[in-house]
């Protein structure tokens, strides 16, 4: 049985694959979806997802900051006394006795230095014939001038020099994103939060997007790096067992869509804008992108969601696609005040013609095959 016996019938083959063309069409690749299927989802069209053209008001609406900074304890605290003896602390003890053979010196000798010896954890110390000293909490002058007393009870006039070396107590510890961690002491030139990170090398990470969290007993305090050095008020004074954490910026935001990259981006600053983002991936793809169809999808909170809105309904999250024109007037200015959260989806749609061209090279690819086809059909 011949096939393609007359010119009608090769024609209505050929309109028939480019029926088929047109019907596939919607599944040739493509980088997400249409601005038309998102805005099928929403709210108006029985989805579940709010569609909000952004404007200044919006922008300012969905605006949220999070507040990071000290207790009002940490602001507050004193300077700690370098002075003063804590547990963990080392001491060194030289004792000299006026005697030829006193009780802790050897025979011909005046002077005694003791072994090291450390504060317990109860801030007490043993020194031989004295006995058991409360040292926590004193200076080292104070401390001489009781074991002189107790000494003077068992040798005359005995003379006592007492020293400090920070030890295990009057430390501070400093880790994260610095040149050298470590648990150092508290010294006069390092009680103050900038001197103690400069004992530990300084910071090593982008002031723009690093955080120094300040642990002290219950109490925990967080500020960008950048804060301390614009706000002397932010170099709070130490105390003995803080912890210091110096870490990056952990959130993110994610791009998809018809962009220069597909990709989970962390923040460059401490409140990015939708501008900064596009910029900091390189971009729109001028060959793709459809600057009218940018969307930002959110989980945002009930409160930002009525702010947003402008109703009160709302008790729990609601999903937001916020949409920007980017060829609206004015738009620039918006998309500048508009500020990204932790975990949003940037999705840039493709311009229309995109899936035209796409289209319209599968139907050439075709032609050619009909050509073929047709010639065959003529041969037979």
């Amino acid at each position: 049985m011949k096939i393609f016996t007359d010119g009608g019938k090769k024609f209505r083959l050929g309109f028939g694959i480019l029926g088929l063309l047109a019907l596939g069409a919607c599944t040739l690749p493509r980088s997400g979806p249409s601005e038309v299927e998102i805005l099928a989802g929403s709210v108006e069209n029985g989805g579940n997802t709010h569609i909000v053209l952004v404007d200044d008001r919006v922008a300012n609406a969905a605006r949220f900051t999070e507040r990071l900074g000290f207790p009002r304890s940490f602001l507050n605290a004193g300077n700690v006394s370098v002075d003063r003896i804590n547990p963990g602390d080392v001491l060194s003890i030289t004792i000299w006795e006026n005697v030829d053979n006193g009780l802790l010196a050897g025979v011909g000798q005046n002077a005694t230095s003791l072994p090291v010896i450390q504060v317990d954890q109860l801030g007490n110390i043993f020194v031989p014939y004295a006995g058991v000293i409360r040292a926590s909490g004193r200076t080292p002058e104070e401390l001489r001038v009781e074991v002189t007393a107790l000494l003077s009870r068992q040798t005359p006039d005995p003379q006592v020099e007492i020293r400090r070396q920070a030890g295990d107590g009057a430390t501070v510890s400093v880790i994260g994103g610095v040149a050298g961690q470590g648990v150092f002491p508290i010294t006069a030139s390092n009680r103050r939060l900038t001197g103690m990170l400069a004992t530990a090398g300084g910071v090593s990470l982008d002031p723009s997007v690093t955080q120094i969290m300040v642990q002290r007993g219950n109490e925990t305090g967080r500020i960008w790096l950048q804060d301390l050095y614009d706000n002397p008020g932010n170099d709070i004074r130490l105390r003995a067992n803080d912890k210091i954490i110096v870490r990056e910026d952990r959130r993110f935001f994610t791009v998809l869509g018809a962009t220069n990259s597909q990709t989970q981006v962390p923040f460059a600053s401490s409140d990015p804008n939708l501008i900064e983002a596009l910029a900091h991936i390189g971009g729109l793809d001028g060959r793709l992108s459809d600057p009218s169809g940018v969307f930002v999808f959110r989980l945002e909170p009930a409160e930002i969601a009525n702010a947003v809105l402008q109703t009160d309904e709302f008790t729990t999250p609601q999903r937001v696609a916020y949409v920007i024109d980017l060829t609206a007037q004015e738009s620039i200015f918006t998309a500048q005040n508009f500020q990204l959260q932790d975990r949003d989806a940037v999705y840039v749609t493709e311009a229309p013609f995109v899936a035209w061209s796409k289209v319209i090279g599968a139907i050439s690819g075709t032609v050619s095959a009909l050509d073929n086809i047709a010639t065959i059909a003529g041969a037979l």
